[in-house]
């Protein structure tokens, strides 16, 4: 796979306490990687540092062979980075459109001149994005809080692949979900590998870890410890990494 993003020696302290050190990693594109390790391996803080959402004091990021400086979450965006938050940050009164175009909504002018929502167009570029990404909902004009768990991140995830993501950062992503409703965001984003679409999954959830990824980065007390190709690895194996760090 050739590579998206590669991050070279990251650093981030926050006083004395390292949070993240020297963390070397490649994302690939259209690989699923997942994140794991115990609280406070420094997982939070590194993806952090590549939605924008903090600078690290060393290190640098390439992304394409470019390096780049992700001091926002509009400038990570920019280069094609999109993190579903666990809020996922809908609104609960809109309907499926108004909340995929939600902060880019769409409009057209009305005899030439006055400017009001394409509510139209929104509908029909929001189900031609799902039906790409093999993605059923029961109506797009019913309002979300209408909606199941698992159907409302379907949305969020949605709104970050309108804005053509490259790379799709998610923090415990089947969590607090059904069975059934977990395996359909599961097939959500294996959809989005078989797009080229990386996806960057932090997970305590090691079934689903080993079942869904590529490979599997294990960090532990703020450094990266191994990376481990999923097909080649076990739980065990990860448990003790996770545990006890490289013996």
């Amino acid at each position: 796979m050739q590579s998206f993003i590669k991050v070279e020696n990251l650093t981030k302290s926050y006083g004395g306490l390292k949070a993240i050190e020297e963390i070397t990693l490649e994302i690939r594109k259209g690989e699923i990687l997942s994140l794991v390790g115990d609280n406070g391996a420094g997982k939070s803080t590194f993806v952090k540092t590549l939605a924008g959402a903090q600078l690290p004091d060393s290190g640098h990021i390439e992304i394409d062979g470019e390096d780049v400086r992700l001091d926002s979450p509009k400038k990570a965006g920019f280069y094609g980075i999109g993190c579903l938050h666990q809020g996922l940050g809908l609104i609960d009164t809109l309907n499926v459109p108004e909340n995929v175009f939600l902060g880019r909504e769409l409009q057209k002018k009305v005899l030439g001149i006055f400017p009001q929502l394409d509510y139209q167009r929104m509908r029909t570029e929001t189900r031609d994005l799902l039906n790409q990404f093999s993605i059923k909902l029961p109506k797009l004009n019913d309002a979300v809080v209408n909606l199941s768990g698992g159907q409302r991140q379907t949305i969020a995830i949605s709104r970050l692949l309108l804005q053509k993501v490259k790379l799709v950062i998610m923090d415990e992503p089947m969590a607090a979900l059904g069975v059934e409703e977990g395996s359909k965001v599961f097939n959500l984003i294996e959809k989005m590998r078989s797009e080229n679409v990386s996806v960057l999954i932090i997970s305590h959830n090691l079934e689903h870890v080993l079942k869904l990824s590529d490979r599997i980065a294990v960090m532990k007390n703020g450094k990266l410890i191994k990376v481990l190709e999923a097909q080649n690895t076990s739980r065990e194996e990860v448990v003790k990494l996770i545990t006890f760090g490289l013996s």
